[in-house]
Order: C-alpha cells, then sequence, then structure tokens
C-alpha cells in the first residue's frame, strides 16, 4: 500500500502562485507513475498533470504552459508548481499513483491522497 498526504494549497489571488506536494509513505516512488488531480464543486475530477516513473510529463490544455509536475525520488515527493492562477483553477486538488503505464484517467489509479484545496480570488 502506498499513503498520499497533499499540502501546499490556500488562498491566492488571481496571477498568483502555489506549490503543491504529495509525501508519499508505504514505499517509494521510483517506480510509481504519479498524477495531480482537481475537482470543483459540482463537477468530476478532472486530470491536471502526470509524470511517469522516468520522468516524462504530461499536462491537460488548459494548465500547458503555467503549471509543471515534478518528482523528487530522493525525498518520496511529488511536486505541482503552479503560476499565473486563475479563478477557474480553484478546486480540491488531488495526488495519486499507479504503477502500470502513464495516463489521464482517474479510473486507473489505485492510490490517492486527501486532497488539499486550492482557491483563487479574482
Amino acid at each position: 500500500q502506498v499513503q498520499l498526504v497533499e499540502s501546499g494549497g490556500g488562498l491566492v489571488q488571481a496571477g498568483g502562485s502555489l506549490r503543491l506536494s504529495c509525501a508519499a509513505s508505504g514505499r517509494t516512488l521510483n517506480n510509481l507513475n504519479m498524477g495531480w488531480f482537481r475537482q470543483a464543486p459540482g463537477k468530476e475530477r478532472d486530470f491536471v498533470a502526470g509524470i511517469t516513473w522516468m520522468g516524462n510529463t504530461y499536462y491537460q490544455n488548459s494548465v500547458k504552459g503555467r503549471f509543471t509536475i515534478s518528482r523528487d525520488n530522493a525525498k518520496n515527493t511529488v511536486y505541482l508548481q503552479m503560476s499565473s492562477l486563475k479563478p477557474e483553477d480553484t478546486a480540491v486538488y488531488y495526488c495519486a499513483a499507479q504503477r502500470l503505464r502513464a495516463t489521464m484517467n482517474a479510473n486507473e489509479y489505485g492510490y490517492w491522497g486527501q486532497g488539499t484545496q486550492v482557491t483563487v480570488s479574482s
């Protein structure tokens, strides 16, 4: 089993930046594909960014150029650096992990954190 704990969320003005962290326990992250998802009130959970165990990254189109996903296997942590934040980025952000392949499909991720709230004010 893998336990994931997100941190770094909060309230920020439009145009500002936040860095989310996802710390893992139970095993190391080096053989896991990691992803960030978000869910706004009344909406489905959507893919945001992913990084494979080899370090390849991929993003939802709406965050390309603004968000960066990275991993530090020595610290057993995955990050989501968010800049140029917009009110429409407001959501609960979740960290997730899966063993098999890179994917944007939430149903293929077997391990999830509890989520951290990001609120962007206008």
